[in-house]
């Protein structure tokens, strides 16, 4: 599939009607996930990692549950398709911070991950301005937030067991931060395919105003 069918599937998908509701499981769903957020830290902090990994993982399955919900019983929301994204970065960031204290290392795909986010953000607001729905995550984004939390369960769980193996811990923040470079330059490339093809359709569109506006002259007066 080329890139303009890409751009049009993912604007019919995106096009489909949206509820006004608030108050949605998935949306409860949401607002407890960034709730959960703060129990967490405070788990954190003071070094009780099993809890805080507890609350983490129900964190993870009610994301999974509150989209699968959205989806297969008609509760998807304009408030849910910017909560959810929101509770999932939120979480994340929170996760990152917390892990800062624990492997300094960790400060690099942290990084570049929030660089990706404020890209990824700055980028939609310019194609929302343009009228173009943003498209959803793709795989190697969703790709990276495994890795990283991947390698997060792994640190914790080093960090329960009082176990350390320096190479491991090195060869998955390399893995998570290789992931989430190409997940930041692919999304780049799709940026600019988006726009180049929005251009493309908008030049199509006047052009074929501009020649219905043209008065069609009869054959026998271009003779004479």
């Amino acid at each position: 599939m080329g890139v303009k069918e890409k751009y049009k599937n993912y604007q019919e998908k995106s096009n489909q009607p949206l509820s006004n509701r608030i108050m949605t499981v998935p949306n409860v769903l949401s607002f407890l996930r960034i709730l959960m957020i703060t129990p967490f830290v405070v788990l954190f902090i003071n070094k009780q990692y099993l809890a805080a990994a507890i609350v983490i993982v129900v964190s993870g399955l009610t994301d999974w549950f509150d989209g699968w919900i959205a989806r297969n019983f008609n509760q998807m929301s304009e408030l849910g398709k910017i909560l959810d994204p929101l509770a999932d970065k939120l979480t994340l960031v929170a996760v990152g911070i917390c892990m800062i204290f624990i492997e300094p290392y960790a400060a690099i795909p942290m990084g570049i991950m929030v660089l990706k986010d404020v890209l990824m953000l700055i980028g939609g607001t310019i194609v929302i301005k343009k009228g173009i729905i943003p498209p959803n995550s793709k795989w190697y984004g969703k790709l990276g937030t495994f890795m990283f939390y991947i390698t997060v369960a792994y640190i914790v769980v080093t960090e329960i067991v009082n176990y350390n193996n320096e190479t491991l811990t090195v060869i998955l923040l390399s893995a998570t931060s290789a992931i989430m470079v190409f997940a930041l330059i692919s999304y780049i490339i799709m940026f600019f395919e988006i726009l180049r093809e929005h251009k493309k359709d908008n030049d199509k569109y006047l052009e074929s105003q501009f020649t219905s506006d043209i008065p069609k002259i009869p054959e026998d007066q271009m003779k004479g």
